[in-house]
């Protein structure tokens, strides 16, 4: 017998800031969700108690949907107890895997829950791939740097899911590989308390003191979206989309969710011999979803087409790190604070506004009144004709999203028996699932009408259940009083329910094998090693000399010592790239200026890499 091959299980995964966010996103179609406990996550302001993630993972389970647990800061020694404590209360909480970058936790003493290695491991070779999955991570989640050759080297050299990121804010530097914040502030980015000095303006200056760029954000990257590239990912061997923003709103995570869950759903039906959804549930929305009604600085698919784009190829917003936010059109006329804009669009009452003023700085109004394509705002307005202006609130859009914006429902199928006086009611789901309850009808009359219709009616009477009658097989010809029929779904349903309990599949922890090599014999600072058991890990694979981790107090960085490493460069950004012998060049020494901060700009035109440095 010839067997068919096993189809891909793809999954759309989301962020969420609170259990309230990861629920939402769950309603609105991600199949997983990945949320911060109240220790060890790398977005310290996005915690939330076991107890509210035992809430998610109770709603996402009912859709065969996971939870996934950020502990993924670097860990010093005298937390590695606090910890350990903290997985164990996850693992019986329910959580599906942890989402992880210290390697000491492979050495804890902690239950069998499945590990996935964080971004901030900076997965970016088949060969590290292939060491990440040899000592039990379940999941790999790449570098975002990536091009669609390079993630399909990684997919082809493992036989683990493989995740990347699809949309949302994008780190400029390599993830895990940034030590701007713990260099001049002391805040760990690795530690989830990154002070975000790429989103800050800068002077660009020559090693003359010359200003060649004045006041520019030029280490703040768009925002990813690769809603266009989602079956090059998927050729490429892609299991898991993900959805950057843990600190970002449940509008947002609503809106993004579902545009992706619409658009992976037409992928998956046009090649279902292929791939299925990795949960289950009709997602039903009360709004039409759009990208560029949500926050985002204006977007970029960044390397995935090319590892040394163009020329001049636009990654970053260097006039602004704040949202962009929808295209709306030019101003044609303004005088006080009446603004006329050319406009297709629907503006209303509300909406929020920004442009770029003549000094080229980036400004907001709100409009007290928009009819047509006139806006009054609330105050007089300084903005010049043929300035561009942008959507940055949606008050229509934010209305429908700040109120119920989809049903998610399992579809199931009924099916009335009757024996002798027993009636039987069996239930079977979209997840396996099958169950029968029966109950005893003291008097069984023939009905002198049909009522298959009336009997359907009670049966598809679920009300706040998750479920939702496919199909049902009645008993047209019994009458059966609808209070007796009630009764006997609510029992069935609430069977369904604990089956679902006892029935749900969770993965656990791959093994290890301890003969597994580290790709490198040789470990410095921006490679985290920040406690004892981490670095008995890295040892017992072969790495012979560990520089510990900045934030162990224990390195002192050099004048030229890198603080960011990164595949982005700003001469490239500029229009300026050496490689490109016909563009106009920049001078050699480059300088990052802020206030009382300076950093030297170096570049590595062999690897097509940049160096943020100090000085």
């Amino acid at each position: 017998m010839i067997s068919m091959p096993q189809k891909r299980k793809i999954e759309l995964l989301a962020p969420a800031r609170t259990a309230g966010t990861a629920i939402e996103a769950v309603r609105h179609g991600a199949d997983a969700v990945y949320i911060g406990a109240d220790q060890f996550g790398a977005r310290s302001s996005a915690c939330n108690s076991v107890a509210d993630i035992r809430r998610a993972v109770d709603f996402a389970h009912q859709f065969n949907a996971r939870v996934f647990a950020t502990v993924n800061t670097v860990l010093f020694d005298d937390e590695l107890l606090q910890a350990e404590k903290l997985i164990r209360s996850l693992y019986v909480a329910g959580v599906d895997a942890l989402i992880v970058q210290d390697m000491g936790i492979l050495r804890l003493d902690i239950p069998p829950i499945a590990l996935h290695a964080s971004t901030q491991c900076d997965i970016r070779t088949p060969e590290k791939a292939r060491f990440l999955q040899s000592v039990g991570f379940s999941r790999l989640i790449l570098a975002r740097e990536l091009t669609f050759d390079e993630i399909r080297a990684i997919t082809d050299a493992v036989t683990i899911p493989v995740e990347t990121f699809i949309h949302g804010a994008l780190c400029v530097s390599y993830s895990g590989r940034c030590q701007i914040s713990q260099s001049v502030r002391g805040r760990s980015a690795n530690r989830g308390e990154c002070a975000q000095f790429c989103r800050l303006p800068y002077d660009l200056v020559d090693g003359d003191g010359n200003v060649l760029q004045r006041d520019k954000h030029l280490l703040s990257l768009r925002d990813l979206n690769m809603s266009d590239s989602l079956p090059q990912l998927l050729d490429a061997g892609v299991s898991s989309f993900k959805i950057e923003g843990r600190l970002k709103s449940d509008a947002y995570v609503k809106n993004v969710v579902a545009y992706y869950r619409k658009a992976i759903d037409g992928l998956i039906s046009a090649d279902s011999g292929k791939y299925e959804r990795a949960s289950v549930g009709d997602v039903s929305l009360t709004f039409n979803p759009d990208l560029s009604s949500s926050f985002n600085r204006s977007f970029t698919s960044y390397f995935a087409l090319s590892r040394r784009p163009a020329n001049g190829f636009r990654m970053a917003s260097v006039s602004t790190p704040k949202s962009l936010g929808e295209y709306v059109g030019p101003v044609t006329r303004a005088s006080g604070r009446d603004v006329k804009v050319a406009t297709r669009l629907k503006l209303h009452n509300g909406d929020g506004f920004s442009y770029f003023d003549r000094k080229g700085e980036y400004s907001g109004f709100r409009a007290n009144r928009a009819e047509g394509n006139m806006i009054t705002a609330a105050s007089p307005l300084q903005i010049p004709v043929g300035a561009e202006i942008y959507r940055t609130f949606n008050k229509d859009f934010d209305d429908i999203l700040s109120r119920p914006s989809s049903a998610r429902r399992i579809p199931l199928d009924a099916a009335l028996s009757l024996h002798g006086n027993v009636v039987s009611l069996s239930l079977s789901d979209v997840r396996g699932n099958r169950i029968s309850c029966s109950e005893v009808l003291q008097q069984v009359a023939a009905s002198n009408s049909p009522q298959g219709d009336v009997q359907r009616a009670v049966l598809a009477k679920l009300g706040t259940t998750v479920y939702s009658l496919r199909d049902a097989a009645v008993l047209p010809d019994v009458f059966i009083p609808s209070s007796f029929l009630t009764a006997l779904r609510r029992r069935a349903v609430d069977l369904l329910d604990r089956a679902q309990v006892i029935s749900y599949t969770f993965r656990y922890r791959l093994p290890e094998d301890a003969d597994a090599v580290y790709p490198s014999d040789s470990l410095v600072y921006s490679d985290n090693v920040s406690n004892a058991l981490a670095e008995k890990f890295y040892r017992s694979h072969g790495v012979q000399s560990i520089q510990p981790a900045l934030e162990t107090g224990k390195v002192n960085l050099d004048a030229g010592s890198p603080v960011m490493h990164t595949r982005y460069c700003i001469r490239r950004e500029l229009g300026a790239c050496r490689l490109d012998s016909s563009a106009s060049q920049l001078p050699e020494q480059l300088f990052l200026v802020n206030d009382n901060i300076r950093f030297s700009v170096v570049c590595d035109c062999s690897r097509c890499e940049m160096f943020i440095c100090r000085t």
